[in-house]
C-alpha cells in the first residue's frame, strides 16, 4: 500500500465529505484528490521521475496537502519544510537531497529566490496559487518501499539530517497510531501543528486514511481563535505539543464541559508534566487524553492507554500497536525494571536512514535481536517498571553532572511545574567552580511565583543536589520550529 492511495479510497469512499477545512476554503474529499493530480500532472509536465524530491516550503495551507499528495501520485518524494526557515538553511535542504522544484508562495518569495541562486540540481520554483495542470498520465508509481518522504530534523554538527521514510514506513505509522486513537470517518481533527513537523504532517495523512475531516489553523498565535473553531467545528480530536497545552491552562475563560464533542486529545514531542495532566483532564472531562511519545526517525514510539493515566500519571506508555520498545543498557543488554538505558525501536515504521549520511545512519539503526533486522537507538534515556510502562528520563546529552551525581532535567522541571501560575519551565547546567555544574531553572510564570517559591517547593520534594541553585524568570523561553522548548539556546546564552 502507497501513501497516496490514503487519499484516493477516501476521494472514491467519501467524495462529496469535507476533508479539509483551512481559514475560509472547504475542500471536500473528490476536489482535493482532483487538485492533487492536478498538481501531479505539473511536476510530469516538469519531468519529474520517480524518486526525485520536492521541497514544499509553505505556510499551512490547504496548497501543502494538494503538493504533498499531488508528489506522491507522480511518484515523487517531498519534503516539507518550516516557512521560518532562513535563505541559507533552506538552500542547504535544496542542494543536501538534490531536489528538483520547490513550492512555495508569494510571501516566502524572497527567501525561495534566494535559496534557489545557491540550488544547483533546482529546475523549477512553482508558487501559490498552483496553476491547473491535466492530470499526470496514469502509470505504474513504484511500489511501497520506495522513499516517500524525507523529513528534516536538528541534528548535532548544527546542519539537519534527512529522516528517509518510504511508503511502508508511513502506512505502518499511520495504521498503529489510527488503530489506538479509534479513528473513523466521523471525527474532526483540529490541528494547529506546523505541517513541517511530523506530528502536524501525520494529521492531514492519518485524516486521509481513514476519511476524516481536518481543520487545519496557522498556528496557536491566538488561543481564542482555535478554541472558538474547536467549538463551531465541532472538532473530535485535538493534537497539542507541552507548550501549546502550557499556554492553554492559563487561559482564563475556560470552563469544564465546554466542549461537549471532544472524543481526544493527544500529546507528543515531550512528556507532558503530571500537574498539567490533570488540570487538562479537569477542563476536558469528556475527551481521553493520551500521554504519548516519539522521534522523528520512527514517528510514534509510545502511547498510554487513557485508563493507565491514574495509575501511571509520569509514564508515556508502551509500544504503539505493531512495534516493540525496550529499554537497554550499553552493553546491548535489556534493562532490569527500574534501571535506567536507552531507548530502542523495532517495527515496521523505523525510518531508512538519514538521507547522504551513513556515518550518522550507523549510530542510529544497529544490528538487533534478530539477524534479518535492524532497530533504531533513540538517543533518549527511559526506566521500565515491572509491568513494562515507559517513563521518560532525558535525552543523553541534556544529563546534568552535579556533586558527583546524574540529574534528570524533566524531573526537575515536572516538580516546578506543579506550582500553580507557572506556565513554562526548562532546567539547564550551568558551570560552576565546585559543583562541576550547578542546576538552574528558567522559568515563565505569574506574580504569584517568586525564587523562593520554586525553591521551597522543589527542597521538599526532590534530593538536596536537584534543587536549583540559581532561578532566572522571562516572560517567554524560546521555542523551536516545532514548539519545543529550544533548551541549546538556553544553554548557549
Amino acid at each position: 500500500m502507497r501513501v497516496e492511495s490514503f487519499l484516493l479510497e477516501s476521494a472514491r469512499r467519501f467524495p462529496d465529505k469535507t476533508a479539509l477545512v483551512a481559514g475560509p476554503e472547504r475542500l471536500s474529499y473528490a476536489e482535493l484528490a482532483r487538485r492533487a493530480g492536478a498538481f501531479a500532472g505539473t511536476l510530469h509536465k516538469l519531468g519529474i521521475a520517480r524518486g526525485e524530491r520536492v521541497v514544499i516550503f509553505l505556510q499551512n495551507s490547504p496548497e501543502v496537502v494538494v503538493s504533498v499528495f499531488g508528489t506522491l501520485l507522480a511518484g515523487g518524494v517531498f519534503s516539507v519544510v518550516n516557512p521560518g526557515t532562513k535563505a541559507d538553511k533552506l538552500a542547504y535542504i535544496l542542494n543536501h537531497c538534490s531536489a528538483k522544484v520547490l513550492v512555495t508562495e508569494p510571501r516566502l518569495a524572497e527567501t525561495a529566490a534566494a535559496a534557489r541562486s545557491q540550488a544547483a540540481a533546482l529546475t523549477a520554483v512553482l508558487v501559490t496559487p498552483l496553476e491547473e495542470s491535466q492530470p499526470a498520465p496514469k502509470a505504474e508509481r513504484g511500489i511501497d518501499l520506495d522513499l516517500a518522504m524525507i523529513i528534516y530534523t536538528s541534528g548535532s554538527t548544527g546542519f539537519p539530517k534527512g529522516v528517509m521514510m518510504t511508503h511502508a514506513n508511513i502506512v505502518a505509522a499511520a495504521t498503529s497510531i489510527t488503530t489506538y486513537l479509534e479513528s473513523s470517518p466521523d471525527d474532526i481533527v483540529l490541528s494547529v501543528l506546523p505541517l513541517a513537523f511530523d506530528y502536524g504532517l501525520y494529521q492531514a495523512l492519518m485524516c486521509a486514511k481513514v476519511g476524516a475531516t481536518l481543520v487545519l489553523e496557522k498556528s496557536f498565535t491566538y488561543p481564542a481563535v482555535v478554541l472558538e473553531k474547536l467549538k463551531s467545528e465541532r472538532a473530535t480530536g485535538f493534537p497539542l505539543v507541552p507548550t501549546l497545552a502550557a499556554m492553554l491552562l492559563q487561559m482564563k475563560h475556560l470552563e469544564p464541559g465546554m466542549f461537549p464533542d471532544l472524543r481526544y486529545i493527544t500529546n507528543t514531542a515531550a512528556a507532558l508534566p503530571a500537574a498539567h495532566i490533570q488540570r487538562l483532564r479537569q477542563l476536558f472531562p469528556g475527551a481521553r487524553l493520551y500521554s504519548m511519545y516519539g522521534v522523528t526517525e520512527c514517528k510514534r514510539c509510545t502511547w498510554l492507554p487513557p485508563e493507565q493515566l491514574d495509575l501511571r500519571p509520569e509514564s508515556v506508555g508502551i509500544a504503539i500497536p505493531g512495534t516493540e520498545a525496550y529499554v537497554t543498557r550499553e552493553n546491548g543488554e535489556r534493562a532490569a525494571p527500574g534501571e535506567v538505558g536507552e531507548l530502542v525501536i523495532r517495527g515496521a515504521h523505523v525510518m531508512k536512514g538519514y538521507w547522504g549520511d551513513e556515518a550518522a545512519t550507523a549510530r542510529a539503526l544497529r544490528p538487533g535481536p534478530y539477524a534479518w533486522e535492524q532497530v533504531l537507538h533513540t538517543g533518549d534515556l527511559f526506566r521500565a517498571d515491572e509491568d513494562g510502562y515507559l517513563y521518560f528520563v532525558s535525552r543523553k546529552d541534556d544529563i546534568i553532572k552535579t556533586r558527583g551525581e546524574k540529574v534528570s532535567p524533566k524531573e526537575v522541571e515536572n516538580v516546578i511545574y506543579e506550582l500553580a501560575g507557572v506556565r513554562e519551565v526548562a532546567v539547564i547546567g550551568v558551570p560552576d567552580p565546585i559543583l562541576g555544574n550547578a542546576i538552574k531553572a528558567i522559568v515563565a510564570a505569574d506574580e504569584r511565583v517568586g525564587e523562593r517559591d520554586i525553591v521551597r517547593h522543589c527542597s521538599a520534594r526532590l534530593e538536596e543536589f536537584m534543587v536549583p541553585k540559581y532561578v532566572e524568570f522571562r516572560d517567554q523561553l524560546p521555542k523551536s520550529e516545532n514548539g519545543k522548548i529550544a533548551r541549546k539556546e538556553l544553554i548557549a546564552a
